[in-house]
């Protein structure tokens, strides 16, 4: 009987392992393209920051140091990946050339994007519906930020009042970077 529940006890970390390992196994469009990329196979191995976006949002600024971070840590095997959301009061509504546009005139925005998405709970794309069954919450705002390991499993999530070089997010990145 030992047996059989140590048996059963990998058998179920194996398979929590394996779900959090395909996290970033979705398909999206890059932001106003018709190229389609897969996140695991784009950014797979390297440190990714998953942030919900949104232009007309009083966290807005937040791009200067999400790209700050991208600039910074980049060449180690990090990134940011911006999903665009209008799923907030509205504060995403332009089109996806307009919010392209905006990013890189205002922000001059570097990182990568991909086409603008649902992230609340209902009609979220899967990556949303995945993220929230490892860390336990949705998106609850804009620039809520997911940070996922080489090893496609999740980190952290941080609100999105955390701000990009908040201490805690900062650490949490060079301790991934660290790792490998």
């Amino acid at each position: 009987m030992k047996r059989l529940v140590v048996l059963l006890a990998i058998t179920l970390t194996g398979t929590a392992a394996a779900e959090n390992a395909a996290l970033l196994d979705h398909d999206f469009r890059r932001l106003a393209s018709e190229d389609t990329i897969n996140l695991k196979d784009e950014f797979g191995g390297d440190v990714v920051l998953l942030v919900n976006t949104a232009s007309k949002c009083g966290n807005t600024p937040q791009y200067d140091g999400l790209e700050k971070l991208y600039q910074e840590y980049g060449e180690r095997g990090f990134t940011v990946v911006g999903i665009p959301s209008n799923d907030f009061l509205g504060q995403e509504p332009g089109t996806e050339e307009e919010i392209q546009e905006f990013c890189r005139l205002t922000y001059k925005v570097k990182f990568p994007m991909v086409e603008k998405t649902v992230v609340k709970k209902d009609d979220a794309h899967p990556l949303f519906h995945a993220l929230a069954e490892a860390s336990g919450t949705y998106p609850t705002w804009n620039f809520h930020k997911f940070l996922i390991g080489r090893d496609g499993e999740l980190i952290a999530e941080f609100s999105p009042r955390t701000k990009p070089y908040d201490e805690k997010v900062v650490s949490a990145i060079e301790k991934a970077l660290d790792a490998s």
